[in-house]
């Protein structure tokens, strides 16, 4: 189980979920390729061994980074597992693709203000699940 973060484009406009309208579509995020190269800009060691599924792994943590579409990128889920320092990752990966994100645990629009409290909770609730 992870705390997923949903890489999109959303409108700027759009506070909540909510207010993105029902006809919305966003635009690509760039090719397979181009989206790679962005987030190996920021960690160079990330394994892309596989293009749609790669992996950052740190100490304390790890994102599986799923690159969703066949050649034209329209969207980045990233299934993080592990300490707080992921978020800083988190943040990093959806500045480097100049977009905006959902977050799983608030189904919400991604606040990195109130990411850390999302990805507590997710620990929290694993640890009530053992």
């Amino acid at each position: 189980m992870s705390w997923d973060v949903f890489i999109q484009h959303l409108p700027m406009s759009a506070r909540r979920v909510a207010d993105i309208p029902d006809e919305y579509e966003g635009k690509v995020l760039g090719t397979r390729d181009e989206v790679i190269a962005k987030i190996r800009a920021k960690f160079p060691d990330a394994d892309f061994s596989d293009p749609s599924w790669g992996t950052l792994v740190r100490d304390g943590y790890s994102i599986d980074i799923c690159v969703n579409g066949d050649d034209i990128a329209t969207a980045i889920t990233l299934h993080v597992r592990g300490a707080d320092g992921a978020v800083d990752a988190v943040n990093t990966l959806i500045a480097a693709l100049g977009a905006r994100a959902l977050d799983s645990w608030t189904s919400e629009i991604y606040e990195p203000a109130i990411a850390l409290h999302s990805i507590r909770r997710w620990r929290a609730y694993l640890q009530e699940m053992e």
